[in-house]
């Protein structure tokens, strides 16, 4: 009976430590590439309850022993697995090849921000009609919108929102109408009838989607019927977002003007820029659309330079796929390729903005584990220092060889954020430091991570440029990545990048981390070709005008072509660059062309000997440690061939650049059209580049 007893209560026991929650935790990563998953789905099976992983693949959940965990993540097989006694729980997740052909790699959404943020409530007006007969917007929400409270205090109704902690502090949260902030008095004499829905976003949400402004949660109303009197860039204004205004380049006349003169540019933040804002569910301001960044920012298949230049040339002439009367032409670039034991020692210094407006989840977070993917590729022979900048500048990191990463990385887990921004304090003691290290024939290069927001001591674009060009004269290069939103100062990053010897992206996630840092690791860091520019003569016989697509910012004097001393776009290992020009042929009727006045003084004839030849173009570059050009020349004949799968892809993201920035040149094509276009052009896809492109176009329209 004793014995019965006891073995009673120790299943009882049992039984009841089962049943205990415990805290369940570890670190999710990708088996492919050993790299974390964040925003992983971790759900407790047949329950709601549920956690993401953070920035570096870790999760913290309670459950109990016998339950089932499963993990989901896009573009990733789903993974299960059982808690047995351990607390400690790592998963690898294997990629979905046939879910990446159809989801958008990003990992965010393809259809509206509700999707993308698993907002706290969508509302429709058919859920406010039917809920009280208030006429009030912030009545009509309680007991509809699930994770909003509405207390009724002092005759008013304030919102509160789930995930506020705000402590001492105004829980009031924001309020958007059609993009546009409102005060809670306007929200209270909104006509419900003129609501089509309400999105409610949490705390952490509107965080992650506006800024600090969102961070005590944010209601998004949208109004019914046409918004076409909505300012397309109230959003950009409204997060003190500044962009560098763009005049389109207009057709020109071959026989007054047949040289088109620019340089190179490599950067991709406009792309990625433009993909953050379209998963955030903004609207796209025109002037943060650099067509030639949205181009660039893909790979195409140029084949590798076979000679002594460190790039091969590449051209091709189709019918332009948006207008029947003219034709389109790409010139392409293809910097050599070097594995990462072939290049130099690097002297990094990592430049780190760790002012309060890098106080943000998707800023200083982000950034540290975004350095965490290039610390660990440095080799024994790199090394790396780190400054930080906020009220003033400082160096947290003295010169650190690769073989250190634990003190690397503890220095760059060490890193908070708090203060005003000393930009220009940081530039200059970043590149002293990096001037006092320099590596002869190696890579020496500072690499700035920041929102672009410097508002101590020299802070205006045309203060950082001179500021920047004096810098480049030392031999360092630069690399400037943009990252968060609200305070974004794209303007001054592009200035920056453009005049310092560098280049510019922008990391909105982990997977353009990834691929900023691990994909295109050599061309982000390893200089190959400096000062590149490109001049193409189109001849008149053939050419009745062209238009060079994009570039706006990077034009060039004809005369500075063969002057060494202008300065002009680096090319890194491995990168491509590919230029569009739209030209009309001889004896063609379009409306883009105006008539003019019959010249007196000069002459039009062109010369018989070259009919058969389109254009001439000629490319200078130098090398890294060199003050003299090089130049090639490369010359195209006047035959139009059947478009590649490169040129069609091109061709679609330029059409979608010209539609967002609301061209008169893009001659009506439908977002059909261009989805055709990029369909026909995808190709092998291997990253699945292309495909989130076309998903992009689709959620847009959606908005």
């Amino acid at each position: 009976m004793k014995l019965l007893l006891k073995l009673s209560c120790i299943l009882f026991m049992s039984i009841c430590l089962n049943a205990q929650e415990r805290t369940i935790s570890g670190t999710v990563t990708s088996s492919a590439d050993g790299l974390p998953l964040p925003g992983v789905n971790v759900i407790v099976k047949r329950t709601s309850y549920g956690v993401q992983t953070d920035f570096d693949g870790n999760y913290t959940i309670l459950a109990k022993t016998g339950d089932t965990l499963e993990f989901s993540f896009i573009g990733m097989k789903p993974t299960e697995t059982i808690i047995g006694v351990g607390n400690v729980i790592d998963i690898f997740m294997n990629e979905d090849k046939e879910t990446l052909q159809e989801i958008v790699v990003v990992g965010f959404s393809s259809k509206s921000r509700s999707e993308m943020t698993s907002a706290v409530s969508k509302v429709t007006i058919q859920d406010i009609k039917s809920s009280i007969s208030s006429p009030t917007i912030n009545n009509t929400l309680q007991g509809v919108a699930s994770g909003v409270q509405i207390t009724n205090r002092d005759g008013t109704t304030p919102i509160r929102i789930k995930g506020n902690s705000a402590i001492g502090k105004s829980k009031k949260p924001l309020y958007v109408l059609d993009g546009k902030p409102i005060t809670e008095n306007e929200l209270n004499n909104l006509e419900v009838k003129k609501i089509k829905h309400v999105e409610i976003l949490s705390a952490l949400q509107g965080n992650v989607v506006y800024g600090y402004e969102g961070s005590k949660g944010v209601v998004v109303l949208r109004s019914k019927g046409p918004r076409n009197n909505v300012d397309v860039n109230i959003i950009s204004d409204f997060l003190n977002e500044s962009y560098t205004q763009i005049q389109e380049n207009p057709f020109k006349r071959s026989h007054l003007s047949p040289l088109s003169t620019f340089s190179i540019d490599v950067d991709k933040a406009s792309y990625s820029n433009i993909r953050r804002m379209i998963n955030s569910g903004q609207t796209v301001p025109k002037y943060a659309v650099r067509i030639e960044e949205m181009v660039n920012y893909f790979d195409y298949n140029y084949p590798q330079p076979k000679d002594d230049h460190p790039f091969s040339i590449n051209t091709e002439v189709v019918q332009t796929p948006w207008h029947q009367a003219t034709q389109l032409v790409r010139i392409g670039l293809q910097g050599k390729s070097y594995n990462n034991d072939e290049l130099p020692a690097s002297n990094l210094t990592f430049l780190i903005d760790v002012s309060g407006s890098m106080n943000a989840p998707n800023k200083l977070h982000l950034l540290k584990s975004a350095f965490k993917l290039l610390v660990n590729q440095l080799r024994d022979k790199d090394m790396v220092s780190i400054v930080v900048y906020a009220g003033a500048a400082g160096v947290v990191l003295e010169p650190t060889p690769g073989s250190k990463k634990s003190t690397i990385l503890k220095a760059l887990d060490n890193l908070q954020a708090g203060g005003s921004t000393a930009g220009g304090a940081g530039i200059q003691l970043a590149y002293k430091l990096a001037q006092r290290n320099f590596k002869k024939d190696g890579n020496n290069r500072v690499i700035l991570a920041t929102d672009g927001d410097f508002n101590v001591g020299a802070s205006s674009d045309n203060d950082m440029q001179t500021l920047i060009e004096e810098k480049r004269k030392s031999g360092v290069f630069l690399s400037v990545l943009g990252f968060g939103y609200g305070n974004y100062k794209d303007s001054k990053l592009e200035t920056l990048a453009d005049k310092g010897n560098g280049n510019h992206a922008y990391i909105d996630n982990m997977q353009e981390a990834q691929k900023v840092f691990g994909k295109e690791f050599g061309g982000t860091l390893f200089t190959i070709a400096k000062d590149v520019k490109i001049q193409v003569e189109f001849n008149p016989e053939k050419v009745q005008a062209y238009r060079l697509i994009g570039y706006e910012n990077r034009l060039l004097a004809d005369e500075d072509f063969i002057d060494d001393t202008k300065d002009a776009g680096e090319l890194g290992s491995g990168h491509t660059v590919t230029a569009l020009y739209e030209i009309i042929p001889i004896g063609t009727d379009v409306d883009y062309l105006k008539d003019i006045s019959r010249l007196k003084y000069t002459s039009s004839n062109t010369s018989n000997k070259y009919n058969d030849e389109l254009f001439t173009v000629k490319f200078r570059y130098k090398k890294p440690n060199e003050s003299t050009s090089i130049e090639m020349v490369h010359v195209q004949d006047s035959q139009l061939s059947e478009p590649s799968d490169d040129m069609n892809f091109a061709s679609a993201v330029a059409l979608y650049g010209m539609k967002l920035r609301e061209s008169k040149y893009y001659n009506d094509a439908s977002l059909n059209k261009i989805i055709k276009l990029a369909n026909d052009g995808r190709g092998e896809d291997k990253d699945c580049y292309r495909a989130e492109f076309i998903r992009l176009i689709e959620s847009y329209a959606h908005l």
